[in-house]
């Protein structure tokens, strides 16, 4: 067990706390806990490049953690009453949409890896971007209602367009498959 992979662990330990104390409207501890977390991912980001603690089994557990933080956080935020349904919606198809073509490559005997796309990145960011926002408005009562929408739209719309450029890969790699068997 790599300490990179510690770090992992514990921000995927972390999720039920978050989403606990955004439930219970402890929205300061939440922020902090959902900041650290953002932190120790590019922390055991940084440490296994540097230091070639890359493994296989954190390249399964840092996504899944990734994922797990921000889909709890954002269903617990849109139970709180701070993302509309929409948003949550969009976050979740996409990730659904991703991890289908995932299960169906599988499947049908086509196996993708699915390599970050910089779009993916980039929403990945304004995700976190937000979630962040919105638990700082309900901690420390921020109102900054433009830029609050200004986030949500650019989050939807980031969120909507990487699930295409997803689809988008997923589909010319079934048809490179298809054309080296047949």
């Amino acid at each position: 067990m790599t300490l990179p992979n510690l770090i992992t662990l514990v921000r995927l330990a972390l999720v039920p706390l978050i989403v606990w104390l955004i439930a219970e409207d402890r929205f300061g501890p939440a922020f902090w806990l959902f900041v650290l977390s953002g932190i120790s991912d590019g922390v055991d980001g940084y440490i296994a490049r540097r230091f070639a603690m890359q493994s296989a089994l954190g390249a399964f557990l840092d996504p899944l953690a990734d994922k797990a933080l921000l889909l709890s956080v954002f269903a617990a935020l849109y139970l709180s009453g701070l993302l509309p349904l929409w948003l949550l919606v969009a976050v979740v198809l996409r990730d659904l949409l991703i991890m289908g073509a995932i299960g169906l490559s599988e499947v049908i005997g086509r196996r993708v890896t699915i390599k970050p796309l910089l779009i993916g990145k980039a929403t990945t960011v304004m995700q976190i971007g937000l979630a962040a926002t919105l638990l700082a408005k309900a901690a420390f009562t921020i109102e900054l209602p433009a830029f609050e929408n200004c986030l949500m739209l650019g989050t939807g719309g980031l969120t909507l367009l990487s699930g295409a450029a997803y689809l988008l890969s997923w589909i010319r790699h079934l048809r490179m498959a298809e054309r080296k068997t047949g």
